[in-house]
């Protein structure tokens, strides 16, 4: 065949992978994804906002607990009482205070670990906070003397190194389990693939001391969040379907998560009814494996993307939820009509069917978002507390109180925050590129274009260089939303489909700035 011919075929086969991609049964990037790929200011939300749009179960009310927590993902209360949140992009974790001033809302926050490889689980272990990082466990000392005290008592050891990273489920997940193992999940590298490294997609086992790794449990494609059902421990875990297979199918998952358990991905997939199905890609030719999946115990709808869950275990809930388990559906970002955004509650019957249950409603109305869940946690207090990665928010869920929060205060907080917002949008390329040396710049900016067009990246941005069948992801007023540390945190840890582009920091430093200079206003 002649070279013509094969550039034409070739050409022909990339465009119908990107247009199959991008396109299957009507998807599109639309949402908070391409909020993300094209620097669109997210409407971050307000009191006012929050108070309108979301709803909470009769007798419950929600308040906006705290704002400006950039990539607040997992969350996990101290043995003392203290929240902490992972903000994985920041590389940090941090502590949310407590309402010690009595006006109803968080009383702020403080970073208590920083310098971080892109954090994401957290849990607490014998006076020590343990971290998921992208490529290792962490581990450091803390010290508490009662509520909102927390402090680190110790430098930040790596107990565990050599973690398969990268890819596209690149977040770690830690729990301690009854048993006073470690648990951690290592998502698979891939939408749908046969992986090289046997510990992706698995569910890995730990001594507290990082010792003793096996693998506890494999197929599960991405499970984020994890947990043991009180009175039984019984470990569930939510696990996300896999994408470009249509707008409803197939299912996300919550699996029962036993040792040794194989729970079907990359050759079988779910269905709505809890079935387990050939993987209409990987399933030909290995019905052996089909048949060994073990099928979840609960289906979510597809692509709605469920992540942290936490089982209510005080003993003075309310007794619909006395037992239940919250769980964070944070959204699709592939389907035609965007589904998920919300907090779910599940509930176990006698006969062990589940039941799911709208528990915080309103993140997303006809198409417009306003947040997406993360994780929930429950506080001391009898409340729960849910992370928002999106509006970059905390919010609390709480029975209603007759002493309710004064409405000037809310004013205040909400007026103060409206007016940072007006400052971050009025941001111009030239101001965030104020600290750069003019005789530096042409340099960086020459080496952040060579850059950008060796990583193909107007492919997908530039509307001059597109691929046919590809969905414009236009870059435009960057500034409004990215300072240069921000896109240098971006490009450690962009929003999927986009790739993990392994650049080193001179590297990333310089595509922030040429970025910002050409795509900045």
């Amino acid at each position: 065949m002649k070279k013509w011919m094969l550039r034409i075929f070739g050409f022909l086969l990339i465009t119908a992978v990107i247009f199959w991609i991008f396109f299957p049964d009507g998807y599109a990037l639309r949402g908070p994804l391409l909020d993300k790929l094209i620097g669109r200011i997210a409407p971050t939300p307000t009191l006012e906002i929050s108070e309108r749009r979301l709803r909470a179960p009769n007798g419950y009310e929600v308040t906006l607990w705290a704002q400006g927590l950039a990539d607040a993902r997992l969350l996990r209360v101290s043995p003392d009482g203290s929240l902490l949140v992972s903000q994985t992009r920041l590389g940090q974790i941090s502590h949310v205070l407590a309402d010690q001033d009595g006006d109803g809302f968080s009383d702020g926050t403080r970073v208590i670990v920083e310098g971080l490889d892109r954090p994401h689980g957290i849990d607490f272990h014998e006076g020590a906070l343990y971290i998921g990082e992208a490529g290792a466990i962490a581990r450091v000392a803390i010290a508490e003397a009662g509520l909102d005290t927390i402090t680190v008592a110790g430098e930040v050891e790596r107990i565990v190194i050599g973690i398969p990273e990268g890819g596209n489920h690149w977040r770690r997940t830690l729990r301690f389990g009854p048993d006073d193992a470690l648990y951690l999940t290592v998502g698979s590298s891939c939408n749908a693939c046969e992986e090289e490294d046997p510990r992706r997609a698995t569910m890995l086992r730990f001594e507290a001391d990082g010792s003793g790794e096996t693998t506890f449990a494999t197929g599960l494609r991405n499970t984020v969040g994890f947990d043991w059902q009180p009175g039984t421990n019984t470990l569930y875990g939510t696990d996300n379907g896999r994408d470009l297979l249509g707008n409803d199918y197939p299912a996300c998952e919550l699996n029962h998560i036993e040792e040794g358990g194989f729970y079907g991905w990359p050759y079988a997939v779910a269905n709505e009814k809890t079935e387990s199905e050939p993987d209409p890609e990987f399933g030909d030719g290995n019905e052996d494996r089909v048949a060994s999946a073990l099928p979840p115990v609960h289906s979510f709808r597809a692509h709605n993307a469920p992540l942290g869950i936490t089982f209510i275990r005080r003993d003075d809930a309310d007794s619909s939820y006395r037992g239940a388990a919250l769980v964070a559906l944070h959204g699709s970002w592939n389907r035609s009509i965007l589904d998920g955004y919300q907090v779910v509650s599940l509930h176990w019957g006698p006969d062990g069917q589940i039941t799911e249950l709208p528990f915080l409603t309103g993140f997303e109305k006809d198409g417009d978002v306003i947040g997406r869940p993360v994780d929930i946690a429950e506080g001391p207090d009898g409340a729960f507390y849910i992370s928002d990665d999106y509006g970059n928010a905390i919010y609390r869920v709480a029975k209603k109180n007759s002493q309710s929060s004064t409405k000037t205060r809310s004013a205040e907080r909400t007026a103060t925050r409206q007016t940072e917002e007006s400052a971050e949008a009025a941001m111009t390329a030239e101001a965030r590129l104020s600290s750069i040396s003019p005789a530096n710049r042409p340099t960086l900016e020459d080496r952040g274009r060579a850059l950008f067009s060796e990583h193909a990246c107007a492919t997908c941005h530039v509307a001059s260089e597109a691929l046919p069948g590809v969905t414009l992801k236009k870059l435009e007023r960057l500034a409004t939303r990215y300072s240069i540390h921000d896109l240098e945190a971006f490009f450690l840890a962009p929003q999927p489909p986009m790739p993990i582009f392994d650049l080193p920091k001179a590297d990333r430093h310089a595509l922030a700035i040429y970025l910002l200079s050409t795509h900045g206003d």
